[in-house]
């Protein structure tokens, strides 16, 4: 398994694809920051800039060896994949 040295997820309390996102993170055993845009817009620009993407969730998870990958939604196969979970 890719060393994640943070994952960080965008997000808001009424998402329910963040809410999934983040029941699959505990199960899987990924450990998470999580930033809620809808209390921190200044976080939520932050976002915006660093994506493009105005909708949650984002995920940017930053690996030990300084690579860095930006997952929008919940996109199952391409987090199992890039967290080496297998399938």
């Amino acid at each position: 398994m890719p060393k994640v040295k943070r994952y960080l997820i965008y997000s808001t309390p009424a998402c329910v694809y963040c809410r999934l996102l983040k029941q699959w993170l505990g199960k899987s055993g990924i450990a998470f920051e999580e930033v809620n845009v809808a209390a921190d817009p200044i976080r939520g620009q932050e976002m915006i800039q660093r994506t493009g993407q105005m909708g949650v969730p984002v995920s940017i998870i930053t690996f030990a060896d300084g690579r860095e990958e930006i997952v929008l939604g919940f996109n199952q196969a391409q987090l199992k994949d890039l967290l080496g979970l297998g399938t």
